[in-house]
């Protein structure tokens, strides 16, 4: 088991940072480049573990995709020209590129199977799995219909009018992409608005679509063509970073070009209401996805209710948050959070066993966490759960903890950050990493 050990107590971050590019993009910009016919050129691609399995999976489908780093060219002859894979598409531990390739593939002209780790297979697949086959997919499992190995035999579809029962981008992404290769148009309807990165980028690639408050309209059978696609930062990344800066005394950090997609800032939302010292500046918008920068400083902070609407807006940031909160003067109540429980882990628990093993004052609850502080915390050995965000988590908790924090399966951080202990190295003072 890889463990890192990390010694950066009373060390304060300073200076300024770019994060890899946004996980979320990055599948999506291959998704739709492999879709569409003719060439797409990524910049900022983040090559983590989760995205290099989207690319794999398309190279399987005759998909010409050749990468330098976080430059990415992808040459389709579209869609109706893949060809039948060898063998299953495996999407390691990515939720993202599981659940969009269902959608993907229900509407092809191919027949696969779709599998992933032994974590992704735990997984839930039946929110996808049952508005697909409303629309007429061919899904089978031979073990449960509700989990990887799927399946997926390409059909026609049909179009639906969909009222999403929970807020989440993937299911959405997966009806409209579904909702491709249908003649007619294909409906969802959110009760809440989830990231809506889907729909930006099909306009860029040339579908129709039509957004009108909480209906989202695809028009099916228009022609995808290859484009340029920029991706920033990831802020679910940097938040990991802003929070670092929040909590650390003497802290003051730049992170530069980062997504500032406003279904994605309720983490900014989070530390302006509990009294951190956040500027944003230089906004500019590239390819239809706003970014910028953030400055950050350590001021005092003070505990807030947080739930409803704003929690589609940071269910990834969730972890770091409550970590904030142990810093917070005061009671943070963190609700309307149920979808933490079927993530890589069940976030809910394994942040409140980590957190309380340094000593934080932190209940879990069926659909959040209440968190009392402010708490000092004292180190020790935390366990990932194998969970990048979870570890990263841990990561930040050493800064602010009076001994070393250790970290079993550090490694599975690389999934969406894999630069995450050398940035963490550049903007710490003094800091001691071992590994």
């Amino acid at each position: 088991m890889d463990v890192v050990t990390l010694d950066l107590s009373n060390q304060r971050l300073t200076g300024e940072i770019s994060v890899p590019g946004d996980k979320s993009i990055s599948h999506r910009a291959v998704m739709l480049g492999a879709i569409a016919e003719g060439t797409t050129q990524i910049e900022g691609f983040l090559d983590g573990e989760d995205c290099l399995r989207t690319i794999e999976i398309f190279q399987q489908l005759g998909v010409e995709i050749v990468r330098e780093n976080q430059s990415v060219t992808v040459v389709s002859p579209g869609i109706a020209n893949w060809k039948t894979p060898k063998s299953a598409l495996y999407a390691g531990n990515s939720g993202t590129t599981a659940r969009l390739l269902t959608g993907i593939l229900a509407g092809s002209s191919i027949t696969t199977i779709l599998t992933g780790d032994d974590s992704l297979s735990k997984r839930p697949m039946n929110r996808v799995i049952e508005p697909l086959r409303a629309m007429g997919a061919s899904i089978s499992s031979a073990i449960t219909q509700n989990y990887l190995p799927l399946s997926i035999e390409g059909v026609q579809l049909n179009p639906i009018d969909y009222k999403m029962p929970v807020a989440s981008a993937q299911v959405k992404s997966a009806i409209l992409f579904a909702g491709l290769s249908i003649d007619g148009e294909t409906v969802v309807i959110e009760k809440v608005h989830s990231r809506d990165h889907t729909e930006r980028m099909l306009e860029q690639f040339g579908a129709t679509i039509e957004r009108r408050g909480n209906r989202v309209t695809v028009i099916g059978n228009k022609k995808l063509t290859g484009t340029n696609v920029h991706v920033p930062g990831d802020i679910s990344s940097a938040a990991f970073l802003m929070v670092g800066a929040a909590i650390t005394k003497g802290s003051s950090i730049t992170i530069k070009n980062i997504g500032l997609n406003a279904t994605r800032t309720g983490i900014l939302d989070v530390l302006f209401r509990m009294g951190a010292d956040v500027t944003v500046h230089n906004v500019e918008d590239l390819n239809g996805e706003p970014y910028g920068h953030v400055d950050i400083s350590n001021a005092p902070l003070t505990a807030i209710e947080i739930g409803g609407d704003i929690i589609p807006t940071l269910i990834d940031e969730l972890p770091i948050i409550a970590l904030l909160a142990t810093q917070a003067t005061g009671t943070t109540i963190i609700k309307d959070a149920s979808e933490l429980r079927v993530k890589e882990t069940d976030r809910i628990m394994a942040v409140t066993t980590e957190l309380k093993k340094l000593g934080a004052n932190i209940e879990a609850t069926s659909d959040g966490m209440i968190i009392n502080g402010p708490t000092p915390l004292l180190g020790g050995t935390l366990s990932s759960h194998g969970d990048h965000r979870l570890g990263m988590m841990a990561a930040i908790a050493s800064l602010i903890s009076s001994k070393k924090v250790e970290i079993e399966n550090a490694s599975c951080i690389a999934i969406s950050y894999p630069s995450f202990f050398d940035d963490l190295k550049k903007l710490a003072i003094s800091s001691d990493l071992k590994g």
